[in-house]
């Protein structure tokens, strides 16, 4: 029975590795949206730098020194590191902000230096794998749920505009299903480090969901209604030029 739940596990595991990449993936059409108009506009950073800290946490817990027979959430977690230092790198090139820019490098120092820091700790104070379950695994939560709840500053925009225009909705669709997935994957057996953020990860996604659904077509006729707009004041301005352009008589 316990090699059979065991075999279970790893199954879902792997499901949960292909949903986890989805997840690190889904922000791709909207970076690729900055990369066109060579702008970040209103979209965050706040959530990659969040998922970037919550990947390299896990990367230590499923190390075989701390918790033993974790490859599969080495492997995904490896995986979302190299994502997210991708996304934040375009992210710092197009922000526009100097501001912004500081931000980004000094949150992505202090997360280098607190990760090295906790390695350092858990490896010379504590010297059973137990002990550094805990330990790491505590962290491990704490980081989970902070980047499940990074788009909540995103979420009391969308309330605000009605619109969920800088809300991606492939992004709150593979965090609902990757937190549920790994909740399953935390109770055979019980992993309570990894069942108790990510079904907090559920609320927050399936939260987001709704907000999605529910402003979803007041984000449509907003951006209908704006295009005539944005057509309008180019022929303003090419009316402009061409005017400026002709000789005085």
């Amino acid at each position: 029975m316990a090699s059979a739940q065991l075999t279970i596990r790893k199954i879902v595991g792997i499901i949960g590795n292909a949903i986890a990449l989805c997840l690190f993936l889904s922000p791709t059409p909207t970076f690729r949206r900055i990369v066109k108009k060579k702008s970040v506009e209103e979209y965050s950073p706040i959530p990659y730098l969040a998922t970037l800290i919550n990947c390299l946490v896990w990367v230590l817990y499923g190390l075989p020194m701390v918790h033993p027979d974790s490859t599969l959430v080495v492997t995904i977690n490896g995986a979302g590191i190299l994502i997210e230092v991708v996304f934040i790198t375009i992210f710092f090139v197009f922000s526009g902000r100097p501001k912004q820019r500081l931000v980004i490098a000094a949150v992505l120092a202090g997360e280098t230096l607190f990760v090295a820091i906790l390695s350092v700790l858990v490896f010379t104070l504590q010297h059973t794998t137990r002990e550094r379950t805990m330990s790491v695994g505590i962290v491990c939560c704490v980081f989970n749920v902070m980047m499940y709840a990074s788009p909540l500053s995103v979420m009391k925009m969308v309330i605000r505009t009605k619109s969920v225009e800088f809300m991606p909705f492939w992004l709150s669709l593979a965090a609902f299903l990757n937190a549920g997935v790994w909740t399953v994957y935390a109770l055979m057996p019980l992993d309570p480090f990894i069942a108790i953020p990510n079904g907090i990860g559920c609320i927050f996604g399936l939260a987001q969901l709704i907000l999605y659904a529910t402003y979803y077509k007041s984000t449509k006729k907003m951006m209908a209604e704006r295009q005539p707009m944005i057509g309008l004041s180019s022929v303003v301005v090419r009316i402009g030029s061409e005017k400026v352009a002709q000789p005085s008589a």
